[in-house]
């Protein structure tokens, strides 16, 4: 239980480096978080793996029930401390999600471990235009299956697959050792600075919304949710069930995953703008003007292009694979390209052969849930002085920290399957059967997922009154 509590405590002095806090903010941290229910045997069966998966799952969510004890929070998400079983099952939401009652398939047949003449890759081939392009990179056909997909790695070299992958916009990680990942440029930047980077900018808000405290700390906040796959949507999806009004903006193409969308898109609206349309892009504007909060998933620099200006006093959030320094700030990842490349997933490996994987995308959401603690700590010290703040965490650096925590268990247990109730159900057409929220005192999500891009391009709620 210590390393979890480390987490909480690596987090808290990064972004106490880089935020203003008072002492009354901090008395407020009363050790809500550090509380957690029973321990009921299914804390290390369903994350159950040689790295201490749980204690950063079990960490993360802890972190951001420690910030919102600084904001004032009330009730039984700073009296009760994270459920170890509830978010568990919350990090293993994929596999637990049922749609009409039927389980969805994870990856894409060309996503996943392939063995190359010299080592292995690991590829990400989820969304259609990733997989397009990994097909003309091998001068593949548009049909090829995964029989085919692999014949053709079986003779390639994995380090010129990846790096030549990453000039055409696909996505592919050599398998590395650990060591081999610490000792290279990527790897070292990695290992550099804490686990959510926290600043202040010399920008100021007549109107500094700041936690109400209660049992919904983030209401009549609005939150520009600019994410994508699940870091990001888990984080904004943590804020919509702090009360904040979260609107999820996309482009038109490429679609999101639907299945992703309904798993992690709950108390959220979604609807569709296309930044190279001049009009749309004047619609976003007038959105960012409007936002308290805005949440990027992008590679660093992506939006830069369309001129968006978020307002003065905006607390500025940014997720990415890589982090925002270092050889491989701009490229493409994801969760698994990220154990992949970190030497997690030979760490992971079941044979000492074969890589393998964590039990779930532990990277994606621990990382979700540190930026949204990173984001509620810097709403709460912009209300004392207006400031604007930046925000960001990355999957590397996410991965850096459970690759330095004590406690591996290569004898760890099988996986343990939550019983009936970690999961909650809705609708119909499709019925969604998924995860219950981690959040402590959250049976349910505040409402489940909109259809992805049905809601209208405005906030719900009324700006808070200006300052005098």
């Amino acid at each position: 239980m210590e390393r979890w509590r480390r987490l909480v405590a690596d987090y808290r002095s990064g972004v106490a480096r880089g935020l203003a806090h008072d002492d009354a903010a901090d008395a407020r941290d009363d050790g809500a978080a550090h509380r957690t229910a029973d321990l009921d045997g299914e804390r290390d069966g369903w994350l159950a793996a040689t790295l201490p998966a749980a204690d950063l799952a079990l960490g993360s969510v802890a972190a951001l029930c420690s910030a919102a004890a600084r904001a004032g929070a009330t009730g039984p998400l700073v009296e009760r401390g994270p459920s170890p079983a509830r978010v568990a099952a919350s990090f293993g939401s994929d596999r637990l999600l049922r749609l009409d009652g039927r389980p969805v398939a994870g990856f894409a047949p060309l996503s996943g471990f392939f063995r190359t003449g010299d080592g292995w890759v690991r590829t990400h081939a989820n969304y259609p235009h990733h997989r397009a392009r990994l097909l003309r990179l091998l001068d593949l056909p548009d049909d090829t299956d995964r029989d085919g997909f692999a014949a053709r790695l079986a003779d390639a070299s994995a380090g010129a697959l990846e790096d030549d992958a990453a000039v055409v916009g696909a996505v592919v990680a050599r398998v590395r050792a650990e060591a081999e990942w610490r000792g290279s440029a990527p790897g070292r930047a990695a290992h550099e600075g804490p686990l959510v980077r926290a600043g202040v900018r010399d920008d100021v808000v007549g109107r500094p919304a700041a936690p109400a405290g209660g049992p919904v700390p983030l209401a009549g906040v609005r939150v520009l949710d600019l994410t994508r796959v699940i870091a990001g949507p888990v984080a904004t999806r943590a804020l919509a069930a702090l009360g904040a009004d979260v609107l999820r903006v996309d482009p038109p193409v490429p679609a999101e995953i639907r299945h992703q969308h309904l798993d992690v898109g709950q108390g959220k609206r979604s609807t569709l703008l296309d930044l190279h349309d001049p009009g749309d892009r004047e619609r976003a504007q007038a959105l960012l003007t409007g936002a308290d909060v805005l949440v990027t998933g992008y590679r660093p620099g992506a939006l830069d292009v369309f001129g968006l200006r978020p307002p003065p006093g905006a607390v500025v959030a940014h997720v990415s694979a890589w982090g925002d320094d270092g050889p491989w700030a701009r490229r493409r990842g994801f969760d698994s390209i990220v154990q992949a490349a970190s030497g997690i997933a030979l760490v992971e490996s079941p044979d000492g052969d074969a890589p393998g994987a964590l039990p779930a995308q532990a990277l994606d959401h621990a990382t979700g849930y540190l930026l949204a603690a990173g984001v509620l700590d810097a709403l709460a010290a912009r209300g004392a002085d207006g400031r604007g703040r930046t925000v960001s965490s990355a999957l590397a650096r996410t991965a850096a920290w459970l690759l330095d925590a004590d406690g591996r268990d290569a004898a760890h247990p099988e996986a343990a399957v939550p019983g009936p109730d970690a999961v909650v159900s809705h609708g119909h057409r499709p019925r969604v059967t998924t995860a219950r929220p981690a959040l402590p005192g959250h049976d349910d999500h505040p409402a489940p997922a909109h259809p992805w891009g049905g809601d209208h391009g405005a906030w719900a709620t009324s700006p808070p009154p200006s300052s005098p």
